[in-house]
């Protein structure tokens, strides 16, 4: 199935209700269950990526089949690593091609056992869960923040605790702090030292809790102000204080003419003439935006050259490739050069027809590339469009409320 999206002219007005933080509702639920929480959690994501942790979590199974969501096999994996029993954790064949090998040894090293069922370094895994002797260990900080994030999670139950020495640099930094932020609310506190991030054992606190709305989310519709001549967009549930890495994304969308106001209820968006001739950006701190930012650079006609992309390449695809796949369809010619970085200087090429992008099991394909229909007269063709229950459910409604036209084509 595909669906063909068409503009609703070039002056979007729109009031959204965003869905709530994916990160935060899979760390919430987490130390939910480690806190044994009786007040439950409010506003949680119905992302597909929550829904499957969420079953994991309270299920009498052992064996799950978490899908493509990478974030809760990394913290289930940990999670479950200190439950005593046995389980299995499966995924989509993607999810068996994504690599999970120093998760694995960091918990083999700190006295779990895990089995891999298939291929060596990857799901699915069978675990025998139990007490953790915990201790001192290092990781490379240039990895996903969630292998980090999941062993800090489960840090305080360590009969040792934890001291997790980061080496280089490290990537997607505010992620991390999410999770200490979160672990303080459950009344465990996380101590740095330089580049050590020390645990103690400790109990955690039940709490109350309730999600906010995702900032990744808000993403697509600051691309869809940008690529406005006039919008006025308000986004609801947003926070400026926000602990969620990606609410950078309203100062990096400012140098593409989009003005964020700060209201009682969110945000409100609109445009300006001030837009650079060029875009560089470093997106170490926010991998999961770079999609978002190529797409609208390439629309726009403006260069870019983008860097601290080492984690895209074990995202739900290789959103590298298949950012330079899809883009050339529309007639923009992007070089990476087998490295961390993504370049674009203005080189074309012949665009397709009528092209259909493809989005790879990738719900972040679909919502980047959608906007597209506001700067092409016969809009855009998306496949598989349903890939956005992963974050964010409701988005094909959400563009239809604000007056983009959607039919089927199959």
């Amino acid at each position: 199935m595909k669906y063909v999206i068409e503009s609703p002219g070039n002056d979007v007005r729109a009031s959204v209700k965003l869905p709530a933080s994916k990160s935060i509702s899979a760390r919430a639920l987490i130390l939910d269950a480690l806190s044994h929480s009786p007040y439950g959690i409010r506003n949680l994501s119905d992302s597909d990526d929550t829904r499957v942790m969420l079953e994991a979590l309270t299920s009498r199974d052992r064996d799950f089949d978490i899908g493509a969501a990478g974030t809760a096999m990394r913290f289930l994996t940990a999670f479950l690593a200190r439950v005593t029993g046995e389980w299995t954790i499966t995924g989509t064949e993607r999810m068996k091609n994504r690599p999970v090998k120093l998760l694995v040894d960091a918990l083999h090293s700190l006295g779990a056992r895990i089995e891999y069922i298939g291929k060596e370094g990857y799901p699915p895994l069978r675990i025998f869960g139990g007490a953790l002797q915990g201790g001192e260990i290092s990781l490379s900080g240039g990895v996903s923040s969630q292998y980090i994030s999941a062993l800090l999670m489960i840090a305080p139950c360590m009969e040792k605790g934890l001291a997790l020495h980061l080496e280089g640099k490290t990537v997607s930094a505010p992620y991390i702090n999410l999770t200490i932020q979160l672990m303080k609310r459950y009344g465990v506190e996380v101590v740095r030292d330089g580049q050590t991030l020390i645990t103690p054992p400790q109990e955690y606190e039940p709490a109350p809790f309730t999600v906010e709305s995702d900032w990744s989310a808000a993403s697509y519709w600051y691309q869809i102000a940008a690529l406005s001549e006039q919008p006025e967009i308000e986004l609801a549930g947003l926070f400026k204080n926000s602990l969620q890495g990606d609410s950078a994304v309203a100062g990096l969308f400012a140098p593409l003419g989009v003005e964020t106001t700060y209201t009682q209820q969110g945000v409100l968006l609109k445009k300006n003439r001030d837009i650079t001739q060029q875009l560089t950006c470093d997106f170490v701190n926010e991998p999961d935006l770079a999609q978002t930012f190529a797409v609208t650079c390439a629309l726009l006609n403006i260069p870019f050259r983008f860097t601290g992309l080492q984690s895209l390449r074990i995202k739900e695809t290789d959103r590298i490739e298949a950012l330079k796949a899809e883009l050339r369809k529309l007639g923009c010619l992007l070089t990476d050069g087998h490295t961390h970085m993504l370049e674009w200087k203005g080189e074309r090429c012949e665009p397709e027809q009528s092209p259909v992008i493809a989005t790879y099991d990738d719900h972040r394909m679909a919502m980047a590339f959608a906007p597209a229909a506001l700067v092409r007269p016969e809009g855009i063709q998306i496949a598989d469009p349903m890939v956005v229950t992963k974050s964010y459910p409701h988005f094909w409604e959400d563009l239809k409320s604000a007056g983009f036209r959607l039919t089927i084509n199959q």
